[in-house]
């Protein structure tokens, strides 16, 4: 593995960070979500994603799957989000977030279906950015009153204004389920592949990664939507680097429109050996549907399927 900057003869044993002589101070930043340094302070006002009111209580009682059945059509959407990820540990920096995602979905065959996936995000500081491009592809078979259950590939590869001979990417396979119990959505994943740095000075490493993740979707009403959301990633780097995420979110979506609004905080703790660091981040996007009438309809017979969406860097493709 591989230091470059303030030591490139150095070679990591637990983790792969890069280090850089550009910035205000030397610092620090990991692939693995580790960001360290002088950076701008910009305060992040994190406001509640659950309301609970009794003008929402009678739809909480009446289940609205009904309303799922449709003709399979093509359908998907586009998204964009901005934020920021504060990191607690060490010199207490935040750094600003944000990114974009389309997902289309297209039914085939009565009820198989294929979803594409592209992403990109970005964290920066200053005249520094760190960023990802990434791609995943889903099959599945879906019945929308009771079920989908079918396979997916990921691909993301990363980069930096500061990275001139240096590619990081990784790829993801593994299957994902959902199951659908009225306004209630239970989402299960599972994945196995390989992270690979390849530079021109050093041979190219590679480490094997795998990973399971948890989603619960409930519906309020058809177009308010709470998620919640744990995943558990390792990266087999000689000594296991692990690293949790606890996310909660709120979509809403206008009635007969194509647009919603969503907020998201993410927690994600990340351990090396014995050594462990922590990260916050709070999102705020805009996503405009299409081929759907509402977030339910969209979960039920649309694009419904995504993939793990870590904090900072490790978190490009989500």
């Amino acid at each position: 593995m591989l230091h470059l900057g303030c030591n490139r003869a150095s070679r990591a044993v637990a983790s792969i960070s890069f280090y850089f002589w550009c910035l205000p101070r030397v610092s620090c930043v990991s692939i693995f979500g580790i960001f360290g340094g002088h950076m701008q302070r910009f305060p992040i006002v994190v406001a509640s994603l659950v309301v609970a009111t009794s003008a929402y209580a009678a739809d909480i009682l009446q289940p609205i799957a009904e309303e799922t059945m449709v003709t399979p059509h093509i359908s998907g959407y586009g998204e964009l989000y901005l934020g920021g990820l504060r990191f607690p540990d060490g010199n207490d920096d935040t750094v600003r977030g944000g990114g974009g995602a389309g997902r289309v979905n297209i039914p085939f065959a009565g009820r198989w279906n294929l979803q594409g996936d592209l992403t990109y995000d970005r964290i920066w500081q200053d005249d520094f950015h760190l960023d990802g491009t990434g791609a995943a592809i889903h099959g599945y078979y879906r019945d929308p009153d009771s079920f989908a259950a079918g396979v997916f590939a990921a691909y993301k590869s990363y980069g930096s204004n500061f990275l001139r001979d240096v590619s990081v990417y990784d790829y993801q396979v593994g299957p994902e389920a959902q199951v659908y119990l009225g306004n209630l959505t239970l989402y299960g994943q599972a994945y196995y592949g390989q992270f690979t740095f390849d530079s021109e000075h050093f041979d190219i490493e590679r480490f094997d990664q795998w990973g399971v993740r948890g989603v619960a979707r409930y519906f309020v009403q058809k177009n308010f939507r709470l998620d919640a959301e744990l995943d558990f990633h390792r990266t087999l780097v000689g000594s296991n680097e692990d690293m949790f995420d606890a996310a909660v979110q709120a979509t809403y979506r206008f009635d007969d429109t194509p647009w919603s609004l969503f907020g998201r905080y993410q927690f994600e703790r990340t351990t090396v050996s014995e050594t462990g660091y922590s990260s916050h981040e709070v999102l705020i996007g805009v996503r405009a549907s299409f081929g759907s009438n509402s977030l339910l309809d969209e979960d039920r017979n649309g694009a419904t399927m995504d993939t793990m969406r870590p904090n900072a860097v490790r978190s490009f493709g989500g």
